[in-house]
């Protein structure tokens, strides 16, 4: 299934492969996925991080910043960060967790999924925890990533996240897929699906509020943690005609962030008038923490697509469920 391409010419005779494993920025480790359509999208192995996905006619939907650092241990600013197994600041480690800091390795033999995939454009990474990750956070885990392309261009990402402590010891973690998507201006944007729903305000130490728009809008920095939030949630691009539709399965929470112009330039690995170009909406576990006893197993999964807005009229596909399985509310098996 996986092929790899080592020179230019070895690139160029497998550009037609579904799966190819070959260098990128800074000589770091990347699979590229591509579909028969043209669609792609390219993970690097550090952070089991999607940087890239584009549509059939090549256009990028993900924003990575110009600024982004592709040198370890730094994160990746941009495309599909893995907030685990902490989002924020919610606990003792690092910003986010260390998922997003360690380099993965292709899962050569992963358990079977429920439901088995059609599609030939995937990827399998796993990652286990080091000794000095142990050292941070004394919990063993297996933390299985599939990364896939649908025949029809949508990206599903899929995390299969197991306790494997062998002192019989519970684990509990919270999670986001910290999704950077492409916008054009970030003035001609909303988000919907959001509406009535509690949040909490990360610029008001966390109080709680209920959105009271019909829709999400962006005139200055906004970063909320939405509570409880249905499956689908979609981000309408005016200037572009453009929605990006959002299913999840076994994420209740989502996140909704743009820094504005005073915290983008407090970012080094960031371009003063990039937040203009992106918006970060989460599929998320945050307000109540995933708890996994040996042996148990949590599924949470993310499906992207992109479509021309005059599809969307608020309803896209309502009975549809996110693709493979539906994954049971719980999400633990």
């Amino acid at each position: 299934m996986l092929a790899s391409a080592s020179t230019p010419a070895a690139e160029e005779k497998q550009e037609l492969a579904p799966v190819v494993q070959c260098k990128g920025v800074n000589d770091l480790d990347k699979v590229v996925l591509r579909e028969v359509r043209g669609s792609s999208a390219e993970v690097y192995l550090y952070g089991g991080h999607v940087t890239s996905w584009k549509d059939e006619h090549g256009d990028e939907l993900l924003f990575v910043s110009n600024k982004a650092i592709f040198k370890p241990p730094k994160a990746i600013r941009g495309g599909i960060p893995i907030c685990f197994p902490q989002f924020s600041n919610f606990g003792n480690l690092e910003q986010h967790g260390f998922a997003r800091n360690r380099v993965w390795t292709i899962d050569t033999d992963p358990p079977p999924f429920p439901v088995p995939t059609t599609n030939t454009a995937y990827i399998d990474l796993i990652l286990k925890p080091t000794e000095e990750d142990l050292k941070i956070w004394p919990h063993s885990f297996e933390y299985r990533l599939r990364v896939a392309l649908s025949p029809g261009g949508d990206l599903m990402l899929t995390s299969r996240i197991r306790n494997t402590n062998a002192d019989g010891k519970p684990f509990s973690f919270t999670f986001a897929y910290h999704t950077y998507f492409k916008i054009s201006d970030i003035s001609e944007v909303r988000v919907e699906g959001l509406e009535t729903l509690d949040y909490l305000d990360n610029l008001q130490d966390r109080a709680r509020f209920t959105e009271q728009g019909d829709a999400i809008v962006f005139e200055s920095e906004l970063d909320r943690i939405y509570l409880g939030t249905p499956s689908k949630i979609a981000i309408i691009d005016h200037e572009k005609k453009r929605t990006f539709v959002v299913r999840k399965g076994g994420l209740p929470d989502a996140v909704v962030w743009n820094p504005w112009d005073k915290k983008a330039k407090a970012m080094s690995d960031f371009g003063d008038d990039e937040y203009k170009r992106m918006v970060c909406v989460e599929a998320a576990a945050i307000e109540k923490p995933v708890t996994l006893k040996p042996g148990e197993e949590w599924t949470g999964k993310l499906e992207l697509s992109a479509v021309p807005s005059s599809y969307y009229s608020g309803q896209l596909d309502p009975d549809r469920v996110i693709q493979d399985s539906s994954v049971p509310e719980d999400s633990i098996s």
